[in-house]
């Protein structure tokens, strides 16, 4: 049962750190270079991971672990829905388009459409988004239900940069905010790096079941970007809710 433990493990960590190796999955797990090397091999056998670029010391997720991921959490259709919608915005924007989902107090990142442009920032699929300081997560919880928002206020709002939002007042006015205009911001709260601007999905009862978003690097946002993305992505996430209504 271990051995079975240690290797979801190991493919936890992959699924973060790809492309990674034996050595740094050793290191942050904590576990034997053998043990790892033996896990990652049944992973790649399995059809889980690949050799980065064929690398065989570096390793990433295949599709396997994606198409699983989206059956598991009832979200193909809604990528389905969503990938022309989002190809529409990166072809406007010339940026990086994120979908991301509501997964218990979290928001977690299933689609992602890169920017042409040589300087992007990459964020894994699978990857979980503080929802108190990412622009998905965000506009998510600002139209989740009281109990929901109460529940990160008072859980304590953890600190990720010198503008990560911790206070809960002002995390309470920001919501407020982002529900009145439509759409929320993220400038560097979560990665001093990163820059964004989403807008909810939400579903037949209000209820938020995605966000959108437009994430470019923090260099290249500027004052003005802020408003016309929140407008893009408004009409992004209210396309894309016009058309799961239909399914």
């Amino acid at each position: 049962m271990q051995n079975v433990v240690n290797t979801l493990r190991i493919l936890e960590e992959v699924a973060v750190r790809q492309p990674v190796g034996v050595g740094e999955l050793s290191r942050v797990l904590d576990l034997p270079k053998s043990t790892v090397q033996r896990a990652l091999r049944t992973l790649a056998t399995a059809g889980w991971i690949r050799p980065a670029g064929g690398e065989v010391t570096r390793w990433v997720l295949t599709a396997k672990a994606l198409h699983v991921g989206r059956h598991a959490t009832g979200e193909l259709s809604l990528r389905d829905a969503a990938v022309p919608v989002m190809e529409d915005l990166r072809r406007t924007t010339e940026e990086t388009i994120h979908l991301a989902v509501p997964e218990g107090d979290s928001a977690v990142l299933i689609e992602r459409l890169e920017t042409p442009k040589v300087l992007r920032i990459i964020l894994p699929l699978g990857k979980t988004l503080p929802v108190h300081a990412s622009a998905n997560g965000k506009a998510i919880l600002a139209h989740s239900p009281p109990e929901v928002i109460e529940r990160h206020l008072t859980g304590g709002l953890v600190r990720h940069t010198a503008t990560t939002i911790t206070d809960p007042g002002r995390l309470r006015a920001e919501l407020a905010l982002i529900r009145e205009r439509g759409y929320s911001t993220n400038g560097g709260e979560w990665r001093d790096d990163i820059a964004a601007v989403a807008a909810p999905v939400l579903g037949r009862d209000g209820r938020p079941v995605a966000a959108i978003s437009v994430s470019v690097p923090s260099m290249r946002m500027t004052a003005d970007l802020y408003p016309e993305y929140g407008r893009l992505v408004i009409e992004a996430a209210a396309t894309l809710a016009e058309r799961l209504s239909t399914r």
